[in-house]
């Protein structure tokens, strides 16, 4: 069936009052976009941030009408005007649209990140043989597209992960403990804030048939300590509170890669670090930056 979809610019308008009015007018579903390019990730405890610039689309029925719509709506905002749009889409599987544009990764020599049904292409005889993360979108964070997410999967790939202790600090979809699971590690426990990250990372532990070997835990649970391989993905301020924490974790010798970071803002974590491990330089990909090293004797 297909559909009208409106689009509406928020400049000056309250958010929750013009979706309450699209709700009140018909609308079917609501979805908030950037409007501009202004990066947000996993957000910290307690926050729903959104961006300076947003722009709504709503779908409505076929048969509505667009003049009265838009009347409608100016008489519920008590805005006369309103920068609207519209037009017609056609019915799709919403849910593999995104799937479309999602291929196979590879991310360093070995590791390659797949959707289901999409296996990464024939390797070179002389290469190393593939390890392949089965993954397909879903509702948290981490699909290895992200630059943050792929710095961290190629430091996984370079690091000796045989027999290795992993702890995930901030796991969204799991994609980098299972990866690590993969590349060889014993075993890994993931943590989040969001209690959908958790379940999408059993999910695709599951689906990688490493679900025997991946602990999940609400963060504010113990972490423990002795690990081997610390991963963080998260925000640059959280990453900077939880130095200490992180550092504690960690056994003397033991990896750690930090990502989640503007390029201006690593500066100001490695100093946070620096008290307890030694760092590499820093990894760039575009605006994004990823700090490694090894935690100091």
């Amino acid at each position: 069936m297909p559909f009208l979809e409106l689009h509406l610019d928020l400049s000056g308008l309250d958010t929750e009052e013009v979706e309450s009015a699209c709700f009140s007018c018909g609308a079917l579903s609501i979805t908030l976009v950037d409007a501009a390019d202004t990066p947000i990730l996993e957000p910290l405890p307690g926050t729903t941030p959104l961006w300076p610039s947003i722009r709504l689309s709503a779908l409505y029925p076929e048969d509505t009408d667009e003049n009265e719509l838009a009347e409608a709506l100016r008489e519920l905002l008590g805005q006369t005007d309103l920068n609207l749009s519209y037009r017609r889409v056609e019915d799709r599987v919403w849910e593999r649209e995104w799937l479309k544009d999602f291929k196979p990764q590879q991310h360093g020599q070995r590791l390659w990140i797949c959707p289901g049904g999409q296996p990464p292409p024939t390797p070179d005889s002389q290469g190393p043989a593939p390890v392949i993360v089965w993954l397909d979108p879903g509702l948290a964070f981490g699909t290895g597209t992200h630059p943050t997410t792929a710095l961290c999967l190629e430091w996984l790939d370079q690091t000796s992960m045989t027999h290795a202790r992993v702890l995930d600090v901030g796991c969204g979809s799991g994609i980098l403990s299972v990866a690590a699971l993969k590349l060889g590690a014993q075993s890994a426990v993931g943590i989040d804030i969001d209690p959908q990250a958790l379940l999408a990372s059993r999910e695709n532990a599951e689906r990688n048939e490493v679900a025997e070997h991946l602990t999940v835990q609400p963060a504010e649970a113990a972490w423990g300590d002795g690990y081997d391989i610390v991963v963080a993905n998260i925000l640059a301020e959280p990453l900077v509170q939880l130095a200490e924490n992180i550092a504690l974790a960690i056994r003397p010798g033991g990896g750690l890669v930090l990502s989640g970071l503007l390029i201006d803002q690593a500066a100001t974590v490695a100093a946070s670090y620096a008290p307890w491990f030694d760092l590499e330089p820093t990894r760039i990909r575009g605006d994004w930056a990823a700090l490694a090293g090894r935690r100091k004797h």
